[in-house]
């Protein structure tokens, strides 16, 4: 026996489809976001080491010329 299809089982296969096409794009957005966080924070580590190792220098610096 075929299945009879009516309209409102029709708009809700296209609302369902829909809604998992909405879910799938979210769910790639979000991921592309996490990507981008993750390279964020790679940067924002780099630049502490980096000022941490600077004012270490500068101290290290200050030390070696005050030493005679």
């Amino acid at each position: 026996m075929d299945k009879f299809e009516c309209a409102p089982g029709l708009r809700l296969q296209a609302h369902e489809r829909v809604s998992e096409i909405q879910h799938a794009n979210l769910a790639r957005r979000l991921d592309r976001i996490e990507e981008m966080m993750e390279r964020l924070e790679k940067r924002l580590w780099l630049t502490v080491y980096g000022i941490v190792a600077m004012i270490l220098g500068q101290g290290l610096q200050s030390l070696l010329a005050a030493a005679p």
